[in-house]
């Protein structure tokens, strides 16, 4: 026994060695864990209203121009209604000027240039009050152009009246006449443009291709300006992301087409690499040796085709493998 014992001494050492020196050559892995990611397009509405129908449904596929919902259309019509009203009757008026002249009306002018001047100071205060406060929540973007436009077409409204006044004053004139009612036509053009803006936007259309993901409310419910009514998840959004080690790192370029695997997603799936992220995570303070430059793990996103992209769920998990043909 103990001639033996320097031999199986030997025989331990040896397979000792073989053990780690083939532990050592072995190839990395090829796969590494990852989820699908999402980004989703809130579709709201611009003005507050009360909801009349929702088109879409959850799970739905819609295309671009779809219709996803409508607002009640009461008030912007007759806004339209309105402002096409005053627009036939500035034309009116034109048309009437053409014609033989007609008596001064000097009190009539004044009252209607006070009136616009007041209509236009009003609105100049809403425009200088929203301005500091938009973005807060309160006021969106959209009504403060809104009221930018409104403001514009007061101004013209204001000079319109101011014309007539200083025509009225003058026993002639008819030229001034002419151009002041021109400048009504005008104004009351671009009232008509953005009565028909405002009923247009009652209807709302999907922006791009895409699966409906939710509908938060419903019809009969009041959707605030900005608040989401349906939440849309277009496939070119979706993508996959997942960790790397630093030495895995020179194999996943971008444009590298990857292989994709997930549970009943079906076989032969490929990404390609979208994004490397240029820092590390999980990483130590401070690298002191090579063993710690093996903790830095890196982010990469990778972007499946859009006609296999609805087969990842966001929040799924996910094996992305190297070398996809």
């Amino acid at each position: 026994m103990k001639r033996l014992a320097p031999w199986l001494m030997l025989l331990v050492l040896g397979g000792a060695g073989l053990f780690l020196f083939y532990r050592a050559e072995a190839p990395r892995p090829t796969a590494w864990s990852g989820y699908a990611e999402a980004d989703y397009v809130d579709v709201s509405p611009v003005t507050t209203g009360r909801l009349t129908r929702l088109f879409v449904t959850r799970g739905q596929r819609v295309l671009p121009g779809a219709p996803l919902f409508e607002q009640d259309e009461t008030d912007q019509r007759a806004g339209l209604d309105g402002a096409r009203a005053s627009l036939a009757q500035a034309q009116a008026k034109l048309a009437d000027l053409l014609a033989p002249q007609r008596p001064d009306q000097i009190a009539a002018a004044a009252a209607a240039l006070a009136q616009a001047r007041a209509s236009r100071d009003r609105i100049a205060g809403d425009v200088a009050r929203d301005s500091r406060i938009v973005g807060s929540g309160s006021v969106t973007r959209q009504k403060l152009d809104q009221e930018k436009a409104d403001l514009a077409g007061a101004e013209a409204g204001v000079r319109a009246a101011a014309a007539q006044l200083a025509l009225a004053r003058r026993p002639t004139g008819r030229a001034e006449a002419i151009e002041a009612d021109r400048a009504a036509v005008a104004a009351a053009r671009a009232a008509v443009a953005e009565a028909a803006w405002s009923l247009a936007q009652r209807q709302v259309a999907a922006p791009v291709a895409a699966v409906v993901a939710d509908t938060p409310l419903h019809a009969g419910e009041t959707a605030s300006a900005g608040a989401t009514v349906v939440q849309l998840l277009p496939p070119a959004n979706i993508r996959l992301r997942f960790f790397v080690p630093e030495a895995d790192l020179p194999r996943l370029r971008y444009g590298t087409r990857v292989a994709v695997q997930c549970d009943g997603c079906g076989a032969g799936l490929s990404a390609r690499v979208s994004f490397v992220s240029p820092q590390s995570e999980y990483t130590p303070p401070v690298i002191y040796s090579a063993e710690s430059r093996a903790k830095l793990v890196f982010m990469i996103e990778a972007t499946p085709p859009a006609a296999e992209a609805l087969r990842f769920k966001p929040g799924e998990p996910v094996t992305i493998g190297a070398g996809a043909r």
